[in-house]
């Protein structure tokens, strides 16, 4: 993938996940899509063990992560654990491909295909090794037919149908995986918009951290004329302008202090609050934040972060936001907290969850964790929300 820092994050690309039995050529075919040679491909059965991701570019869809993943009828001695990281992939899966040998039955296929369509996600079928039949053609009508799906032949080893295969990925792309602006739908190009952006123990040396990133770039893109500071500067910035800022959007850690010395004239939001809204559901973080009053010193509270990191003295999510709760519910609230893939399955123990802005993840991955909580009843908001519920303001910020 070369440099990170001039590639377009995997979270905000569209996902597409390879399924198929072991050695049905995922390997050779996600070579062949991404055009590089970045899976290992073998004749030894099993040799895909984790799912592996990489990255491309697939015009007009834009940047595209493509996921290739272990043979779901492993039977290799790690074959119940791939094939768990194998089902793991299906919430962050926008467009599923699944590949299907020339020759193979169609029994465990259909199989997952029902799960699936159970998790509501767009498949094409991939019909694969195509040279080594002569009705490979007749095989994927048939195929399309009976599985209720469009299928595409393909030969990873000769290239034959690689351009149809991406054609038909443009063509059945979900049209919303992610949406279309961050901020951008707070201004109207010439704007001035002022980032209030501490420089804490959490941010990389010599770099932003990525919400501010990509609020910066979306922000670019919108014809915003943009002001970036630390909390320090605010003040120095806004004596500056010959008028108020259209805009000002801060770190939440800050929300209090930048909301007393904000203009009445601008509006007011947080990165995580914008991210809430870009990543999740924010009607659901809106009615999650309001379960703070009622939270009880017997509770317990779920903390959930996107990102696996190291954690440090004065750590929003693992010292701040407990610190905030113990605070306002009492010292007895038990905080459990889960980072990266780790979300518990049964959440029912909880009386709240409170997510990270989920910067890391993509959209489906956040929404298939909201509405997890909503179906076991169990409120959840994010960082943001909470900070500017905490602090009384959640009702004078911009949310939507």
């Amino acid at each position: 993938m070369g440099d990170s820092m001039t590639n377009t994050p995997l979270s905000m690309r569209m996902t597409i996940a390879v399924f198929g039995r072991t050695n049905s050529g995922k390997s050779s075919l996600v070579n062949r899509i991404v055009g590089s040679e970045v899976s290992l491909v073998s004749s030894v059965r099993g040799t895909t063990t984790d799912p592996v991701t990489r990255a491309m570019e697939l015009y007009p869809i834009g940047p595209c992560a493509v996921i290739d993943t272990a043979g779901f009828e492993d039977e290799t001695e790690l074959g119940e654990l791939r094939t768990e990281r194998t089902k793991a992939v299906l919430d962050k899966t926008d467009l599923a491909l699944l590949v299907l040998a020339a020759d193979e039955e169609t029994e465990s296929a259909k199989q997952w295909l029902s799960i699936l369509e159970e998790k509501k996600i767009t498949t094409i079928g991939v019909l694969n090794q195509c040279d080594l039949v002569s009705d490979g053609e007749e095989r994927a009508k048939k195929l399309s037919k009976e599985f209720g799906i469009p299928f595409v032949q393909t030969s990873a080893l000769s290239g034959e149908g690689i351009e149809a295969l991406k054609s038909a990925i443009v063509a059945h792309a979900p049209k919303d995986f992610e949406l279309s602006e961050i901020a951008g739908h707070l201004i109207e190009p010439g704007d001035t918009v002022l980032l209030v952006m501490p420089q804490d123990i959490q941010a990389p040396k010599g770099r932003l951290i990525l919400p501010q990133v990509q609020v910066t770039r979306d922000l670019l893109d919108h014809g915003a004329v943009i002001i970036s500071v630390t909390k320090e500067q605010m003040e120095t910035a806004l004596s500056a302008l010959s008028s108020p800022p259209k805009l000002i959007i801060t770190d939440s850690q800050v929300f209090p202090f930048v909301y007393e010395k904000k203009p009445k004239e601008s509006l007011l939001t947080s990165f995580s609050v914008l991210l809430a809204r870009y990543k999740g559901d924010i009607g659901a973080f809106l009615e999650g934040a309001k379960a703070i009053d009622s939270l009880k010193e017997t509770d317990r509270v779920l903390i959930a972060e996107a990102c696996s990191h190291n954690p440090q003295d004065g750590d929003i999510g693992r010292v701040k936001i407990p610190n905030l709760l113990r605070k306002k519910v009492g010292e007895g609230l038990t905080i459990d907290i889960v980072s990266g893939n780790d979300f518990p399955e049964d959440l029912s123990g909880y009386a709240l969850v409170v997510h990270c802005g989920g910067c890391m993840f993509n959209r489906r991955y956040m929404l298939n964790r909201v509405r997890a909580a909503k179906g076991q009843n169990v409120p959840i908001t994010n960082y943001g929300m909470l900070i500017a519920k905490l602090s009384g303001i959640l009702d004078k910020i911009v949310i939507e």
